[in-house]
């Protein structure tokens, strides 16, 4: 077993529903389209490169959303693993769509989600889903679709009862729309924003640890914001890291032999037992260093402070 490989075995295991168990750290498909989720990446076989060596490194988790690219995102998954590993997971996100000038946007109807899933199938070639999150706007990052939550999650699950979706998850939602879905079908998974400098999602985690639901937070890595490099001058007030957060992080990291990404893994994962790790990498060396963040061991004082960094 290489050092990779038990360092996915150190993450741990979470199991989200009967036959489905992930390992803690997955991958994210964000960052393996082009610039801006937009189109193919400049260097398709290292995309798929990617995603064979986490598949070789024991991970069993992706996270994807047709609208990455669009399309260019699953396409990649069938290319480099299909005919997929039985214990491969591949989770996927509907309820948000690309528009002309490449933002994501509602597409919440029922129409339009049954038309994602048979894209989703389509393209990753499966005759069912693994685990399909409804994407909407309750954490602030997405603009309200026309139709009504129940209605869009209702539509999700008929195609459940139809066999097109193993399992259903929710993004971005609030602990009030949370509820009310658990009120109707079977959750096993949230997947909201959520990491170092944001916690606004803080009471959904502590809702999906009080009914025992995995938490998979988004933007892992502060969606670049830990980059030691970024100029935070150009940046609006309240971006990026302070020069005392900057310190703080450091001091962890160095301490620990690692990077602040590493860190950042190792904090969600401490965070509580439901927590998941997907952070997405073009970068095969950055793949094996977010994998390596399962070794990470945070004392009860590294949390505190890096817990006081928001």
């Amino acid at each position: 077993m290489s050092h990779q490989q038990s360092a996915v075995t150190a993450s741990g295991h979470r199991r989200l529903a009967e036959g489905i168990v992930v390992t803690r750290i997955g991958l994210g498909m964000m960052q393996l389209p082009g610039p801006g989720v937009w189109g193919p990446p400049a260097d398709r076989s290292n995309a798929r490169a990617v995603l064979r060596a986490a598949r070789d490194l024991g991970v069993n988790h992706i996270d994807t959303s047709d609208a990455y690219g669009p399309h260019v995102a699953n396409d990649l998954i069938r290319e480099a693993l299909f005919p997929y590993p039985p214990e491969l997971v591949v989770a996927t996100k509907v309820g948000a769509v690309r528009d002309e000038s490449r933002a994501f946007v509602a597409g919440d109807t029922p129409d339009q989600l049954r038309e994602q899933v048979e894209e989703n199938l389509r393209r990753l070639g499966m005759n069912e889903l693994d685990l399909v999150y409804l994407r909407v706007a309750g954490d602030g990052l997405l603009q309200p679709g026309p139709t009504p939550f129940v209605e869009s999650f209702g539509a999700l699950i008929e195609l459940r009862q139809k066999g097109l979706i193993r399992h259903l998850g929710l993004s971005g939602v609030s602990v009030a729309q949370f509820d009310e879905a658990r009120g109707l079908a079977p959750v096993v998974a949230v997947q909201n924003r959520y990491h170092l400098l944001d916690r606004g999602s803080v009471e959904v985690l502590v809702a999906c640890e009080q009914h025992d639901i995995a938490f998979v937070p988004y933007f892992p890595l502060s969606a670049g914001l830990l980059d030691p490099d970024l100029d935070t001058a150009q940046m609006p007030p309240g971006m990026g890291l302070t020069t005392e957060q900057a310190r703080t992080l450091d001091a962890i990291a160095q301490r620990h032999g690692a990077s602040r990404p590493q860190v950042a893994i190792a904090w969600l994962l401490h965070q509580a037992t439901v927590t998941l790790a997907i952070p997405g990498t073009s970068q095969l060396a950055h793949l094996e260093q977010n994998v390596d963040a399962a070794h990470i061991r945070l004392s009860a004082d590294d949390m505190s402070a890096l817990t006081s960094l928001a």
